[in-house]
This record gives C-alpha cells, structure tokens and sequence, in this order.
C-alpha cells in the first residue's frame, strides 16, 4: 500500500473503514462539486455501470488498478479527517509513460493550498517512483480555481480539448495542462 506524505497531509489508498467519513463529506459537498464531477453518459450499458458503483467496490476497483500499476487513487487527509481524493490514472508505460491526474476537495479546506500540495505530491510519486513522463490535468474552462492549481504546481496550458469528458450531464470542454518530466531522456 502506498502512503505519501509532506507532515501536514497523508494521501493514502481508502479502505473500507473510510465508507462512513467518505459518505458525509461527499454528500456535504455535493452541491459543491456536481458541476466539475464526470457523469456517466447515456448508452445501453450506463444503468449497469451506475448500479454496479459502491464505495466497496470501488475501494476494490482502485486497489486492483494500483496492483497492476494503471492507476494510484488516494485519499486526502490532514489527521483523521479525510478532505477530498486525488488520483493518478491511464498510466502507460512504454514509449509513451504517462498519466493523468483528477481530484477534489472540501469546500471547507478549498483554498488553503492543500490540493496544490496534493498534486505536487502525487507529481513527485509518478516522475520519481514510476518514472512517467508526461501527466496531464485536464479542467473545465470555467473551473479557475482548479486552472489556479494546476498553474501553482507548473502545469503548462498545452491546449483546449473540445467535448473532452462527460460532466454535469453533458460533454464538456476542457483545457489540458502539461507537466514533463526532464529527467526521462
């Protein structure tokens, strides 16, 4: 299992002890987030896939993904309390050895600069750890406190990516920030 840490924030895998503080702060939040979160678009298999979403199994989903090195979710939290989810994911390796990153945060600890020191963290495991390349964020144009993150922690603008994700109910468009790694040659 892997943990990482700066003193002040853990960012560590969930477990299924993490159900019950998971729930509330999701729900406390779900205002707050339903804009910027991905949906699931309408297509003969989406009943299935929102059936088949539990905490549990989505504790056992990310746990599988980390084994086979394809994708590290973690939980963000400063002692006990959990304050949001960072995650790494469609790692590849190969030619081209990359990633991506998404998350989110309590709207009470939003602004404090703790998700910058997230990604910074989760940056740090995927170009030291697993050797990657290349991580994109990807934001929704109109999410600037999210754009403000990902610019603190050296992402570069690379470009928009028109109907990129699935949010809020509908395809949206998203800009691409970049961060290389120039130690892989």
């Amino acid at each position: 299992m892997i943990e990482l840490t700066d003193g002040e924030i853990l960012l560590r895998p969930f477990s299924n002890a993490d159900k019950k503080q998971w729930r509330r702060v999701r729900a406390l939040n779900r205002e707050w987030l339903e804009e910027w979160e991905a949906t699931i678009p309408r297509t003969s298999k989406s009943d299935e896939l929102k059936s088949a979403l539990s905490f549990n199994k989505m504790v056992r989903a990310y746990r599988k993904e980390a084994r086979a090195g394809r994708a590290f979710s973690f939980g963000i939290f400063i002692g006990p309390n959990l304050i949001g989810q960072i995650n790494l994911g469609g790692v590849i390796y190969g030619a081209l050895r990359g990633a991506h990153i998404g998350y989110w945060i309590d709207r009470n600890y939003a602004n404090r600069g703790y998700m910058s020191t997230a990604v910074n963290m989760v940056t740090d495991f995927a170009f030291n750890e697993l050797e990657l390349h290349r991580i994109e964020i990807n934001i929704r144009p109109e999410n600037s406190p999210s754009i403000r993150v990902a610019e603190k922690c050296g992402y570069l603008y690379e470009g928009l990516r028109p109907r990129y994700l699935h949010i809020d109910g509908a395809w949206r468009d998203h800009h691409c920030f970049v961060r290389e790694n120039i130690a892989i040659k």
